[in-house]
C-alpha cells in the first residue's frame, strides 16, 4: 500500500497495481506503474481526474466508478452500493459513502446518499476498507472483519476525529489509517482510540 496524497492510494498485489481516486494534484505519477485496476469513489474533481486515468491505464485496465463518474468517463463500469466485482482473485465490494451532518446549505449535503461509494477489497483473505468521502454512517458501523480501514478526517467535507473514532469503535478494524485529513490534527484521533485495541497509523502526505 502506498499513500500518494489527499484521497489517493495505491495497492500493489505482486505486480498488480490498484489505484484508488488517482488525481494529479495529489502526487507525481510519472514513475509509478501503469494501473491494472482503478477505483473511483465519486465525481468531485479531487477524486476523479479523467486525463490522469487516461495516462495511467493500459489497454486492459479495469476502471470501476460510481455512476456519476461513469457518466463523465463514458466507458468505466458503474458501481452502486451492494455491487461486487472480482478481478485477479481480488473481490471489490461497493459500500455507501455520504454525509449526514455536513451540508453545503440546508438540505444539501456535500456528498448526498446514493451518489458516492467506498470500497471493501478482499485480498488474500484480508479485508481492506477505503471509505471515500463519507461520515460515520450506520452502514459503515455494520462492517465486519475489516483488517485495515482508511477513513477520511477533514471538515467540513467528511469527518471529525470524534466521528472517525465513533465509527472505528463500532466496526473495529485491526489497523486504522486516517487519510484525506488536510490540516486536521491527527494527534486527536490517536488519543481518542488509545486503549481501544485499534492500531492507529499516521502517514504524512
Amino acid at each position: 500500500m502506498q499513500f500518494i496524497g489527499h484521497g489517493s492510494l495505491m495497492f500493489r498485489v505482486n505486480d498488480f497495481a490498484i489505484y484508488i481516486d488517482p488525481v494529479s494534484s495529489a502526487g507525481d505519477y510519472r514513475f509509478m506503474p501503469k494501473a491494472d485496476l482503478i477505483l473511483v469513489t465519486h465525481q468531485h474533481g479531487d477524486h476523479l481526474d479523467i486525463p490522469l486515468i487516461n495516462e495511467i491505464k493500459k489497454e486492459d485496465t479495469v476502471v470501476l466508478t460510481n455512476e456519476k463518474s461513469t457518466e463523465q468517463l463514458g466507458w468505466a463500469l458503474p458501481m452502486i452500493e451492494g455491487d461486487r466485482f472480482e478481478l485477479n482473485d481480488i473481490l471489490i465490494e461497493a459500500v455507501p459513502a455520504y454525509n449526514i451532518v455536513n451540508m453545503r446549505a440546508p438540505g444539501a449535503p456535500f456528498h448526498p446518499k446514493g451518489e458516492g461509494v467506498g470500497y471493501v477489497l478482499t485480498i488474500g483473505g484480508l479485508k481492506f476498507y477505503v471509505a471515500g468521502d463519507t461520515e460515520n454512517t450506520p452502514e459503515m458501523k455494520e462492517l465486519k472483519n475489516i483488517e485495515v480501514a482508511f477513513l477520511p478526517m477533514n471538515l467540513p467535507y467528511t469527518m471529525t476525529p470524534a466521528m472517525v473514532a465513533d465509527a472505528a469503535k463500532a466496526f473495529n478494524p485491526r489497523i486504522l489509517y486516517p487519510y484525506h485529513y488536510g490540516a486536521t490534527d491527527t494527534n486527536e484521533i490517536v488519543g481518542l482510540l488509545k486503549d481501544s485495541g485499534i492500531e492507529v497509523r499516521i502517514r504524512k502526505f
